[in-house]
């Protein structure tokens, strides 16, 4: 298990921030869902900034992310949740449910590049009410290894030298209570705490600290 990408949730076109954001580009359409999106690849991970694009179809949607979306947006933009990798998602499914947690069960997903190709992977959820409460981390598993994924997009274009220089070493999570959400994702994800209220992946530290009113978010990715 490790981290796939960061969401920020936006207003704004993907193009907007390609033209903003050096190296990103604009990631495509998930027609099933309403949204479109921007991205940006780093070594170990990517960032995705996902908007609405058919408010229609969004709010029809019966989506979890985008529900989130949704919901987020009503107080103006910032960053959303994260979406952690594991290698088989069916049998993390089984895991996590045995744990007594609820989930949206193993989803189909796709989006249409800019280009028209079709990339496709499955999701999951843990059934979680929308709120101002911490979302818990969703999960993917993408159809292609790691190794031809990277390599397909090393060939397009949409990973550059220039980024596999960069790294998403830390997410930050402000909480009204650290111990306990940290108890709680430890818990979900099989993991062991450290001291500092954090929990380290492969690839990432996962830090919670507290702050009072507000919603219980992720607001600070460290990229370096």
């Amino acid at each position: 298990m490790k981290l796939d990408h960061v969401v920020y949730f936006t207003n704004r076109a993907p193009k907007e921030w390609v033209a903003e954001q050096q190296h990103a580009i604009v990631g495509g359409r998930h027609e099933q869902w309403g949204t479109h999106n921007a991205l940006l690849y780093v070594k170990n991970a990517y960032i995705e900034w996902l908007s609405v694009e058919s408010e229609d179809i969004a709010n029809k949607a019966d989506h979890p992310l985008t529900r989130l979306l949704l919901h987020d947006l009503k107080d103006g933009e910032g960053w959303g949740t994260i979406c952690l990798s594991v290698p088989d998602i069916e049998q993390f499914n089984e895991e996590i449910e045995n744990k007594g947690f609820r989930t949206s069960g193993v989803l189909p997903a796709e989006r249409k590049t800019a280009d028209g190709q079709l990339r496709k992977w499955k999701m999951l959820f843990v059934d979680q009410a929308v709120s101002n409460e911490l979302p818990y981390p969703f999960f993917i598993e993408w159809e292609d290894a790691e190794d031809i994924r990277f390599a397909k997009l090393r060939a397009d274009g949409t990973i550059s030298s220039a980024n596999e220089q960069l790294e998403i070493t830390e997410c930050v999570f402000s909480v009204e209570d650290p111990l306990r959400e940290t108890a709680e994702w430890a818990i979900l994800l099989s993991q062991k705490v450290g001291d500092a209220d954090d929990i380290t992946l492969p690839n990432v530290v996962l830090r919670f600290v507290e702050h009072e009113g507000g919603k219980d978010r992720l607001t600070d990715v460290t990229v370096g």
